[in-house]
Order: C-alpha cells, then sequence, then structure tokens
C-alpha cells in the first residue's frame, strides 16, 4: 500500500513542477466555462418565462402605480423605451386611468402586437396582464365592500388591502418537459468533464511512457513492486489530479459563476471522482499500450476530445436528434454529463445518478483491468 502511495505522489508532485501544468488544468477550462456559458445562454427559464413588454404609462396617480406593480408580481418584465425592439407586445395607460377607476368609470388599456414578436409570448403576456388586472380589480372590491365607494380610495388604504395576509396561496410550478441545460449550469458540467478527461488521459499516458523511457518503471520493479502496485499507484497519482480540477471548478462554479449545486453536492463530488478515476486508468492504459510520448499526446488528445464532443459536452443533447444520445452513452463523458444534468440542471436527487455512476464504475473496472494487463515495463 504504501508504494502506491508513495507513486501517486510523487508524479502529483512532478506533474505540478511544470508551469504549463497549470495552464492546462485551471486557467484554459476556465476560459472555456467563462465563453461557453455566455454563447449558451437560454432567451429565459423554461419555468419561469418573462417575455418583455413595453408601457406607455401616461397616469402619474397611484393606480397607475398599483398596476405595473402587480404586473410585475405576474413576472412580466418591463422594457424601458431604448430597449423597444425587445418587446413583444406594449401597453398603454392613459392619463386618466386613476381617475376614472375612482369614479367608477369604464377604463380601455390598448393592448398592441409589436411587429415581429412571437404568439406564445403574447399569449402569454395577455394571460399575465388578466391576472395583474384581476388583482387589482380584486383590491378595489375589497375597498367598495368596506366603504361602500372606491372614490375616497388613497394609495395608502390601497398599500394596507394588498399588504393584508391572503387567506388563498396558489403553489404553481413547470408542467412540461426537463428544461434544455443553458449558461453555466450547461459549460461548467460539460467543460470539467471534458478537461477532465483530456488531462488525465495526457497526464496518465505522458507519466507511463516517460516512467518507461527513464528507466523508471523498471527499477519499480526490480525494487519488489508489483505490476498491479505500479498501475494502481499511477492511477492513484491522477485521480488526485483529478480531484484538485475538481474542487477548483466547483469552488468556482459556487461562487463565481454561481452554479445551483445545492444539496446534490455530495452526489455531484462522488460521480466527478468516479469519473476521475475512470479518465486516470484509460490515461495509464493509453500509456500501457502507446511506445511513446509523442503517439501518446495526439492520440489522447484526440480522443479525448471526440468523446467530449460525442458525449454531450460542446452542446446539450436534450436539442440533438435521438441518435446522438445513444452515441453519447458509448462513452463515459456521456454517462457522466447525464448524472451531472439530473443533480444541477434538473434538480433531481442522488438516486437519479446511480444509473450513470454505476457505469461508469464498469468502464473504471474495465479500464483497471486493462491497464494492468498491458502493463509493460
Amino acid at each position: 500500500m504504501q508504494r502506491i502511495l508513495d507513486i501517486g505522489h510523487n508524479d502529483l508532485r512532478l506533474f505540478f513542477k511544470s508551469k504549463t501544468a497549470y495552464v492546462w488544468l485551471f486557467l484554459i477550462p476556465t476560459a472555456f466555462v467563462y465563453f461557453l456559458g455566455f454563447a449558451a445562454r437560454g432567451p429565459d427559464d423554461p419555468s419561469n418565462r418573462q417575455p418583455p413588454v413595453l408601457i406607455d404609462n401616461k397616469d402619474t396617480n397611484f393606480l397607475s402605480r398599483a398596476l405595473l406593480e402587480e404586473m410585475n408580481a405576474q413576472g412580466m418584465w418591463v422594457v424601458d423605451p431604448t430597449n423597444a425592439a425587445k418587446a413583444a407586445r406594449e401597453l398603454h395607460i392613459p392619463a386618466d386611468f386613476t381617475a376614472r377607476i375612482l369614479n367608477g368609470q369604464k377604463t380601455r388599456l390598448p393592448f398592441l402586437r409589436r411587429e415581429g414578436a412571437g404568439e406564445a409570448d403574447g399569449a402569454m403576456l395577455e394571460l399575465r396582464l388578466t391576472r395583474a388586472l384581476i388583482g387589482l380589480n380584486g383590491h378595489l372590491l375589497e375597498a367598495i365592500a368596506r366603504d361602500g365607494t372606491a372614490a375616497n380610495l388613497t394609495e395608502e388604504d390601497l398599500r394596507a388591502i394588498r399588504d393584508a395576509p391572503n387567506p388563498v396561496n396558489l403553489n404553481s410550478h413547470f408542467g412540461g418537459r426537463k428544461p434544455v441545460p443553458s449558461g453555466f449550469n450547461f459549460s461548467l458540467p460539460g467543460n470539467l468533464v471534458m478537461y477532465l478527461m483530456l488531462n488525465l488521459l495526457i497526464f496518465g499516458g505522458t507519466s507511463m511512457a516517460a516512467s518507461r523511457r527513464n528507466g523508471i518503471l523498471k527499477r519499480l520493479t526490480t525494487s519488489g513492486a508489483s505490476r498491479l502496485e505500479i498501475v494502481v499507484g499511477k492511477i492513484y497519482g491522477n485521480a488526485l489530479l483529478g480531484g484538485a480540477q475538481i474542487i477548483y471548478f466547483l469552488l468556482l462554479g459556487k461562487f463565481v459563476f454561481h452554479v445551483n449545486l445545492g444539496a446534490n453536492l455530495p452526489g455531484v463530488i462522488l460521480l466527478l471522482l468516479i469519473l476521475a478515476w475512470v479518465a486516470g486508468a484509460l490515461g495509464v492504459l493509453a500509456g500501457s499500450c502507446l511506445p511513446s510520448e509523442d503517439r501518446v499526446v495526439p492520440i489522447c488528445v484526440l480522443t479525448s476530445l471526440l468523446m467530449g464532443a460525442l458525449g454531450g459536452c460542446w452542446w446539450p443533447l436534450e436539442v440533438a436528434p435521438p441518435v446522438f444520445k445513444t452515441i453519447a452513452l458509448c462513452f463515459p463523458t456521456g454517462w457522466a454529463l447525464a448524472g451531472l444534468n439530473q443533480l444541477i440542471s434538473f434538480g433531481a436527487g442522488i438516486q437519479a445518478a446511480l444509473l450513470p455512476m454505476a457505469v461508469l464504475l464498469g468502464f473504471g473496472a474495465a479500464a483497471n483491468f486493462l491497464a494492468v494487463r498491458f502493463f509493460r515495463n
């Protein structure tokens, strides 16, 4: 056991002595997370979509302000005139809006369609505007029921009615399919999976090839270390390197990119550690099968990029044809990302990631067996 720990710790020490190691381990993946996070941003949260509306409010009295507050409570995104081109609909509040309502007169609110706006956004805005008007009318009816008239209603009276405890609560939630992962919720797991695979394949492969070229593997075998101890020690060093990258990116995602890890953090860490073990074993296997470092690097880079692309690290598989979802499950990257999306983007519990973890354990066991089988000094 001590030989395994010594081999792993020594490999990790040698890796961190190189300045370029920090660039590939931390700097370049961080840049990709940042830029892909902005490129993959969705227009809205599908569970709380907020189409923009332009408000032309000519009334300066309190009922127009109350209506705007009700609209805001309904999730309507009001844009200012400088961003009018974004608006899906346009609402006009006349100058006598408050006066007519307090006098008990009917008031019209022109609700106009903007050129090029989608019908779905317009329908959602119309629904939310209706709910806002119902809410405002409900407060006015309470004032009339209490005082017999709304003519003497003041802003303070209306606010007191609005702030009173509501005897009925409505709990609504998104009832559609699972939302497509977007923004940093997609870019952080995707890039972490891909660069974890890339770095550990290269590091594990080049470490094995360099140790063979320098005669280190022969010295280890003559010193009494078994083939199994050498391979497991190399994989252990790889896993330590992956652990350092995992900790860095989880801290970055939590405190810089504000990725919602929440109560699923233990499951995320466990899944990523299993992936680090799988990638480390594949790297040692590559170093055992390939004769020199010159061949290890390009083959490992090509392999990891291919697994990243087909595994869903470059784009959400939720928007891809079904055949790509099947292909992704042929690679450990596809299973890892499927589990991470369940835990991060879909908010599922750790039980939803148990199957991806089990499959990754199978990949790791096979890679470990083959790495020991094809080891040569």
